[in-house]
C-alpha cells in the first residue's frame, strides 16, 4: 500500500507499519532519555540530602518510578500525538489501528503496559511479541490498539473540491460565513483522505465536521443531505465565493491605480 494519511499537523504518514529497525532505534533512544530524566531525579535527591525515614524513601522511590516510566510517556505521547524523542529521531508516529492520532486512553495503556514488557522484562516480551506480529505490535499495542508507522513529512497534493451537483442551487443561494481556517483544514483534509480511513472513523469524522460547518451556514441543506456532500458544497461554495471577491478587489484596485496616474481636478489628461 503505497497511499499515506495526511494527519492535523498537514504530515503525511504512511499506512504501513515502521520497519523493526526504526522502532529499535527509537525505542533506544526513549530508553536513554528515560534513564537520563531518572538519573536527574535521584541526583536530585541526593544532593538535597534530606533526613527521611525508610517507608518515606520507598515512597518517593515508588512515585519516582511512576513519573518516568509511566506518567512521562503517557503525556509525551498523548500531547505529541504519538511522538516521542525517539520516535521523532527515528521518523516513526504512533497512530491508532483506524489511522487516527493516539489519545489519553491508548498513550495510558501502551505504557502501563509496557513497564512490564519493556522494563521488568528488559524488552525481551516485546521484542520476541514485535516479531511475530505483521505490524510489529509489541504487547501495549495489541491492548491499546495502535502500531507505529512511518511519517513521510511531505505535504500531499489534494485533489479539487468539486460542487455537488444536487447541491449547487442551495449553495449558490445560502448564507455561509467564513469558516476557521481550523476547521475549513480539517474539512479539505478529511475530503481528501475519506477512502483511506476506516469506515467507522469516516462515518463519525465527515458527521462531526458537518455539524461544525453547518453552525457557519443558513438554512440548513435539504433533509438526507450526506455529511461529505454538504461539506464539499461549502468548501466548493467558499471557494468561488472567495476567488469572486479577490478579482473584483483587484479589479478596483487596478482602476484605482490608474485613477492614481491621471492629473487631479479634472484637467483633461493627454492621453485622453
Amino acid at each position: 500500500m503505497t497511499d499515506g494519511i495526511l494527519i492535523g499537523e498537514g504530515v503525511s504518514i504512511d499506512a504501513r507499519p515502521a520497519s523493526f529497525a526504526s522502532r529499535a532505534l527509537a525505542a533506544l533512544l526513549d530508553v536513554l532519555v528515560v534513564a537520563t530524566v531518572g538519573f536527574l531525579i535521584a541526583l536530585g535527591i541526593t544532593v538535597a540530602d534530606v533526613e527521611l525515614s525508610p517507608a518515606a524513601g520507598r515512597a518517593i522511590v515508588v512515585a519516582s518510578l511512576v513519573t518516568v516510566l509511566v506518567v512521562l510517556p503517557t503525556v509525551v505521547e498523548t500531547l505529541s500525538r504519538g511522538r516521542s524523542l525517539g520516535k521523532l529521531a527515528a521518523g516513526i508516529r504512533v497512530v491508532r489501528d483506524d489511522g487516527g492520532p493516539v489519545r489519553l486512553r491508548q498513550a495510558l495503556i501502551r505504557a502501563l503496559t509496557g513497564f512490564g514488557e519493556l522494563w521488568l522484562t528488559f524488552g525481551s516480551v516485546a521484542l520476541i511479541t514485535s516479531l511475530l506480529n505483521d505490524k510489529g505490535k509489541r504487547v501495549g499495542d495489541v491492548v491499546a490498539g495502535t502500531y507505529a508507522v512511518r511519517v513521510r513529512g511531505a505535504h500531499r497534493e489534494l485533489p479539487p473540491v468539486s460542487m455537488p451537483y444536487h447541491l449547487a442551487g442551495w449553495a449558490h443561494a445560502a448564507d455561509m460565513r467564513r469558516l476557521p481556517d481550523g476547521l475549513a483544514l480539517a474539512a479539505r483534509q478529511f475530503l481528501g483522505r475519506t477512502d483511506r480511513l476506516h469506515p467507522s472513523s469516516r462515518v463519525r469524522l465527515g458527521t462531526q465536521l458537518a455539524a461544525d460547518a453547518g453552525r457557519f451556514v443558513a438554512p440548513p441543506p435539504p433533509p438526507g443531505t450526506h455529511p461529505e456532500a454538504f461539506l464539499a458544497a461549502v468548501l466548493a461554495e467558499r471557494r468561488d465565493r472567495e476567488l469572486a471577491a479577490e478579482t473584483r478587489a483587484a479589479h478596483s484596485a487596478a482602476v484605482e491605480a490608474a485613477l492614481v496616474q491621471r492629473l487631479p481636478h479634472a484637467v483633461p489628461d493627454p492621453a485622453d
